[in-house]
């Protein structure tokens, strides 16, 4: 049967956290069928260079959340009687075509209300409120539907589309997200701990990984099991490994990997039950005190931490972990770990590092006596 092919001239803009557009960049690219048009601050715009197929949606891992461009100008004045230029730029919005094009993609049909978040960059005499007013005001009465306020905190009404205006110093961008919600909340995360990894870091991390089917991955504080869930969809193939002290965690981990293959068990990340040199690929985000207090042989002594990384690896072996300070890289370091790439993300209001380390090859002796 042949596939039905549906033109699709709207670009696609992913949003993500700040730090990671270049990995989001590269995701996108490795789709084969798409290029990019531009990145900017926590966001990639691109197109799509030969359509997708009907009813099929483009599914980017470390991507926040995933929209259509509904209109792109230049950005407003600072004062708040500026804020009628934008709602001129919702005006021109063309809401059937942008309608259409959702629709193809499988997303839902109609807008059934409007919902606008924004945000921007600079100084400015309004408020984000001020902003989503101006536009969702002008989009609800074109539509016909109802428009939500988020002035007063409470959360919109089942069926509302979701739409965004990002005012960045340079341009006015007006989004239409295309899914029904944001595209970091997972499917799978029914269940979470304390310091769990947001799902599109997760997701960096494990692509930063470059695995490969048959490797061993390894999660030593593997929380709700985020990092082994999105290497499983990473790379399928891969034998995933996680442990964790804390028994809530390990409930978390094994009802969000569902039917994964995906081990989860009791392990202390200073002394951990595997062979030395036997894990190819660790992927972590420590606890370090920041969100979750160290426990078992970490607890006043996090080092340990380092020893046991620099004990499992294997030669040629990689470990992508998030780092609240680069600090200890220092043990690393004097371990045989080399940082090979250090990212700084903005999470949350931290500001930490996605560090990349390989242990360095041990040189073997040379047999026999060298000529002299």
């Amino acid at each position: 049967m042949r596939t039905r092919r549906v033109f699709l001239p709207h670009p696609l803009v992913a949003r993500c956290v700040r730090g990671l557009e270049p990995a989001l960049g590269t995701e996108i690219l490795r789709t084969g069928s798409a290029t990019i048009d531009w990145i900017g601050h926590r966001e990639v715009g691109f197109r799509s260079s030969t359509g997708i197929d009907h009813g099929r949606d483009l599914l980017l891992r470390t991507a926040d959340d995933l929209f259509l461009l509904a209109r792109r100008q230049d950005d407003v004045g600072p004062h708040k009687g500026d804020l009628a230029a934008l709602a001129e730029l919702a005006g021109a919005v063309d809401l059937a075509g942008l309608a259409r094009e959702r629709r193809a993609r499988g997303g839902p049909a109609g807008f059934g209300g409007i919902e606008v978040s924004a945000s921007f960059l600079g100084r400015r005499t309004y408020n984000r409120y001020d902003i989503e007013d101006a536009v969702g005001r002008v989009l609800s009465e074109r539509a016909g539907v109802p428009y939500h306020a988020r002035r007063h905190g409470e959360p919109a009404p089942s069926g509302h589309s979701g739409w965004r205006l990002t005012l960045d110093g340079t341009h006015a961008t007006l989004l239409l997200r295309l899914g029904r919600r944001p595209a970091h909340r997972r499917a799978y995360k029914n269940a979470t701990v304390p310091g769990t990894l947001h799902p599109p870091v997760a997701a960096a991390m494990a692509q930063a990984a470059e695995l490969l089917p048959g490797q061993r991955v390894l999660d030593p504080c593997c929380g709700a099991g985020t990092l082994l869930i999105e290497a499983h969809h990473a790379v399928p193939g891969t034998t995933l490994l996680g442990f964790d002290l804390d028994p809530a965690a390990r409930r978390a981990a094994r009802r969000n990997a569902g039917p994964l293959p995906v081990t989860v068990e009791h392990g202390d990340a200073g002394a951990l039950p595997v062979a030395d040199r036997s894990i190819d690929r660790v992927l972590c985000n420590p606890p370090w005190g920041e969100q979750v207090e160290a426990g078992g042989r970490l607890a006043g002594h996090p080092e340990r931490w380092w020893h046991e990384l620099a004990r499992i690896l294997t030669d040629g072996g990689r470990a992508i972990v998030l780092l609240p300070e680069a600090r200890g890289l220092g043990h690393a370091l004097a371990l045989g770990l080399t940082p090979v790439h250090v990212q700084q993300l903005s999470l949350f209001g931290s500001r930490p590092l996605l560090v990349r380390l390989e242990r360095r090859r041990e040189r073997r002796r040379s047999r026999g006596r060298s000529a002299g």
